[in-house]
């Protein structure tokens, strides 16, 4: 095992020997290196004034940039990354980069608060995108920062301003074959165990080692992308004991196409999954675009949100109505199951000690099958829903066939709908098949009432996007969507 995190910072080297093993990447900028330009705003991932952007190599070949929120990353999370954050972009003559440039000259900061984390936002545009972004992608990328000055035109301007520069003629890309070398030569196949006594920090490289930690650990937290278990510390200021991380094995990080199915790893990001999803399940990537912000989907995972098991979970709705087997691992032994099967109650899931999500599998739509999805929330983007709808119809004719509908949002846990799902099979897909439907999801769900919304709300809702689905698919001239809702479905 190594106990040492070893990264660069901008172009310099840093081993780290001992620190908290659960001290947050803004921490550590802010209180041991003096770089106080990430600044905390909400402490959970939320403002985006904490934004920087890790690189890691992708393919051995090239180098992939990611904005992330600093305040709910862990430091050991960097072990094998270049950390990128606004005191790195100018050149060493004092030149700024075109993304700060842009951002003076379209006057995009007024109290300079949340400034650095828009710089960042858009630095990574610019790595992501060679061409000028259109306003919706624009609006995209910024959904994850906020402002309360500058009512945001002035900083979307200066995004499509940067353009008028090359933004990626810069001392970041002029050294990425240097930075390729240097990370390369970080990447080892040994186990990170970083901390001392009962607190530490272990990041295996292989699936097998994970297996063995957590035989030896039982009682530890695992963590993906940290986007819930980030909070656990910033906000409920708890201490954590053992962490085990997914972030450093590559088997548990692919999105792998087959014949027949999309498989997809415990550590796979949502950026790392929506363009495949998107491709096969359009409603799926239009979900997963609105789900948090490119931060948050640069870290969060699908395994993660299925792990967590909460009712509210956008991706296990959509991934049960898609037909989903959730395969585990305890040390050798390898089980699978259907995703709905997994979810048992309010905070319990069907996991032993020791036992992991290895991966998630979806099958490929079948022939005469049509798949939508739903989220509502009070907020288009960043929200948490209300409620989430996903069904995946197969029909023969104009008979139902087949069907599989899943909500979130409206039980204890992502549930199958299964009274409306035997109303409909078999049935005719009219206006009395929607209206048995309807009221047979009475028979399935009892929602509670919160903050978010009421339980007659919910009931209402879920029976409305039944009636939506049947307008969609009899009628799909008929606008149903937010101009901002970019569903391939209705292209």
């Amino acid at each position: 095992m190594r106990e040492e995190i070893r990264f660069l910072l901008g172009h310099e080297a840093r081993v780290v020997k001992a620190l908290d093993p659960t001290m947050t990447v803004l921490d550590y900028l802010r209180q041991e290196e003096g770089l106080v330009g990430t600044k905390e705003g909400c402490n959970e991932g939320d403002c985006g004034a904490c934004t920087v952007v890790r690189v890691r190599p992708r393919d051995g070949r090239r180098l992939h940039y990611e904005a992330l929120n600093a305040c709910i990353q862990f430091l050991p999370t960097l072990d094998g990354c270049q950390l990128l954050t606004v005191e790195h972009l100018a050149e060493t003559d004092g030149t700024l980069h075109p993304a700060q440039q842009a951002m003076v000259d379209c006057h995009g900061s007024q109290c300079g608060f949340c400034t650095p984390g828009f710089v960042m936002s858009l630095f990574a545009l610019s790595r992501d995108r060679a061409a000028a972004p259109s306003e919706t992608e624009i609006d995209d990328a910024l959904a994850g920062n906020l402002c309360r000055c500058t009512g945001y035109a002035p900083i979307a301007r200066a995004a499509t301003r940067m353009y008028e520069a090359d933004p990626r003629r810069d001392h970041v890309t002029a050294r990425e074959p240097e930075t390729l070398e240097a990370l390369t030569a970080l990447r080892d196949h040994v186990t990170l165990a970083f901390g001392q006594g009962p607190r530490r920090f272990f990041a295996p490289a292989t699936t097998d080692a994970l297996a063995d930690l957590l035989t030896a650990h039982p009682e530890a937290t695992i963590v993906a992308g940290s986007t819930d278990v980030g909070l656990w510390v910033t906000k409920a200021l708890q201490r954590l004991g053992t962490v085990i991380s997914l972030g450093r094995i590559d088997e548990l990080a692919r999105v792998v196409e087959t014949e027949r199915a999309i498989e997809i790893g415990a550590g796979a990001s949502y950026a790392d999954a929506a363009e495949i999803l998107a491709r096969h399940y359009p409603d799926m990537g239009e979900v997963i675009r609105r789900l948090g912000s490119v931060q948050i989907r640069n870290l969060g995972t699908i395994g993660g949100n299925i792990a967590n098991g909460s009712p509210i979970g956008d991706s296990p709705p959509l991934l049960i109505a898609a037909g989903a087997t959730l395969h585990l691992r305890q040390g050798k032994k390898r089980r699978s199951l259907p995703l709905e099967a997994f979810f048992l109650d309010y905070g319990k899931q069907d996991r032993q000690p020791r036992e992991f999500v290895e991966k998630v599998s979806l099958p490929l739509p079948p022939a005469g099958s049509v798949f939508r999805a739903y989220k509502i929330s009070k907020r288009f983007d960043q929200d948490i829903s209300a409620v989430l709808g996903a069904f995946r119809l197969r029909f023969d004719g104009n008979r139902i066939a087949e069907a599989r509908i899943a909500y979130g949002g409206m039980a204890a846990t992502p549930k199958r709908a299964s009274a409306v799902e035997a109303c409909l099979t078999g049935a005719d897909w009219d206006e009395a098949a929607v209206a048995r439907a309807m009221a047979a999801l009475d028979q399935d769900f009892a929602p509670i009432t919160d903050w978010r919304a009421s339980a007659g709300y919910r009931l209402q809702v879920a029976k409305n996007l039944l009636r939506r689905l049947y307008i969609e698919t009899r009628d799909p001239a008929t606008e149903t969507r937010l101009v901002g809702d970019r569903s391939l479905a209705h292209a």
